[in-house]
Order: C-alpha cells, then structure tokens, then sequence
C-alpha cells in the first residue's frame, strides 16, 4: 500500500489559519494591494516624453530597465525551491503570502518588457548592459542558492538563498535601482506611466523586503544561523554595491544630474538598517519574531 505524502491538512485541524502570523498579515496586504495590472497603464505622454529625452538620458533608463526586467525574470524562474521547502514544512501561512509573492514578481517582468516595447521600443540584446558584478548575482549566485534548496532544505541552506535573495537583490540592488529611476524621473517631471508602474512594483517589494527579514530572523531565532547569514552578507554586499558603481560608471557625465556617491550611501544605509535589524534575532524568541511590526507599514498602507 502507498504510503499518503499528506496526513492531515492546517485548515481541517482545530488550530485552522494563524491568522495571527506576521506572513498573515503579509498576505491580507497582497490581496489589497497587489491586484494592480501592467496592461491599465497607459504609456500615452510617456511615449511623447522619451521623444524628447537626450541619448544618454535614454540609454541610462533603457541600462535601468535592462537590469530590473532579467533581475525580475531571473527572481520569478528561481523562486520555486524556496517555495516548495516552505510548502515541505507545512508553513501554509508563509506559502499563502509565498503565493501571491511569485505572482508578482511576473507581473513586474510582464511591466518592464512592456515598457521597453511600446516606449523605448528596444529590442536588441540588451544583455550588453550585464555587468560582470551583475552576472555574478543573477546569472550565478541567485539561482545556484535557490536550487540548492532542491536537495539541501537545511535551514543553512535557506538562509543564504534568503539572503542572496531579500537581502543582496531587492534590499540592496532593487532599491538603489528605483531611488535612482524616481531621482532621474521627478526631476523631470517625465515618463508618468513609467512611475505609475514603478509605485506598484516597490509596494510589491516593500511586502516581499518584509518577509525577507521576517524569514532570516525566524531562522535565525529557531536555528541559530547568524554566522552563515553574516557569512553570506560578507560574501555578496561588495558585488551589490559594484553593480550600484558599473551602472553609473559607464557615464563620464551621469544623466539626469545623478551623483554615484549618493547611491552607494542610499545602499548601504539600507543593507546596514536590515542587518542590524536581523541580528536582534539572535535574542528574541519565536514568538517574537511572529509577532514583528510591519517594517514597511506606511509604504504599503
């Protein structure tokens, strides 16, 4: 006889849906504010406005854009193994969010290709932007963390997928990536559909940065796996922050009035606040660490 792969389901059992549960909280947020549709913004004045943009300012936001839509891509194709260990443990909390995190992490490829289609109308081999730090996070790190999950789901194992992941790619290089689009934008006034977009993509991540360090706390509060998330920081951070100079630095003059400087500061106050905020996990209990305030309650308020 075939042994049942499962024997009892949450939602069936007296304890239901922890409702309670930060990831809960998480996933309410994604039902209210992640239903948002690339295909309703309209590109009308942006299509007018990059008429009227400089080269360089085109080729910066066209390098910009080249990065986050193979970034976004490489996320939605390597999300999966972190899913299905999470789905194994039984977190039906965690996955519910996990859910609706991998469903938009596509809608954001599906965002950008539309914008270099019907705006920049781009369609060369925009992989010529992929610098070698670049490469090094997405074309190796990101995916060979994730599918180790496939046959090592250790928590030592998931925290440096988490890491590589929420920590490196949206903590680091996502948010420098969209304060540098809204710096060169609203200095302008240009590109509205553009910003529409980017508005709903980074509500996406503030929820999926949340459950980031939500995950690596909670590892690291269960399982006591701060040297390996240190030791995993202290690997990337440098490639992250060489991305934030590569992008910049193919400009003797950076469009839009763009200081480098301020950039690599925004990156690593950002890396600096979470890890520290991490870190304080060694000391808490579990419970408080399911109990954790929304860190970005006000962005997606």
């Amino acid at each position: 006889m075939i042994e049942p792969l499962h024997t009892t389901f949450a939602t069936t059992a007296p304890q239901g849906l922890r409702r309670e549960l930060f990831p809960m909280r998480l996933w309410r947020k994604s039902k209210r504010h992640g239903v948002w549709n690339p295909d309703d913004v309209d590109f009308t004045r942006d299509r007018e406005d990059w008429a009227k943009l400089a080269e360089d300012e085109k080729d910066l936001l066209v390098r910009l854009t080249s990065l986050f839509v193979a970034g976004e891509e490489s996320v939605t194709l390597d999300l999966l193994p972190l899913i299905q260990v999470i789905a194994r443990e039984g977190r039906i909390e965690e996955e519910l969010f996990l859910a609706a995190f991998l469903f938009e992490e596509a809608k954001h490829v599906d965002f950008f290709r539309r914008f270099l289609d019907e705006v920049a109308e781009e369609r060369g081999d925009l992989s010529r932007y992929h610098s070698p730090a670049y490469r090094k996070i997405f074309y190796d790190e990101l995916p060979r963390s994730m599918s180790a999950l496939l046959t090592d789901p250790s928590p030592a194992a998931q925290a440096r997928a988490s890491v590589t992941y929420n920590m490196i790619v949206e903590g680091v290089m996502a948010e420098t990536g969209y304060h540098g689009y809204f710096q060169a934008l609203e200095r302008k006034d240009v590109l509205p559909g553009l910003r529409q977009g980017l508005r709903s993509i980074q509500r996406d991540e503030s929820r999926h940065l949340a459950y980031g360090v939500f995950l690596i706390s909670r590892l690291v509060a269960e399982h006591g796996v701060w040297p390996v998330v240190e030791q995993r920081m202290d690997e990337l951070v440098e490639s992250a922050v060489s991305i934030v100079l590569e992008t910049f630095g193919a400009y003797e003059v950076v469009p839009f009035g763009l200081e480098p400087a301020d950039f690599v500061e925004f990156a690593t106050t950002q890396f600096s606040r979470r890890s520290d905020r991490i870190e304080l996990a060694r000391n808490q209990t579990l419970e408080q660490i399911y109990g954790l305030p929304d860190p970005d309650e006000e962005q997606s308020a």
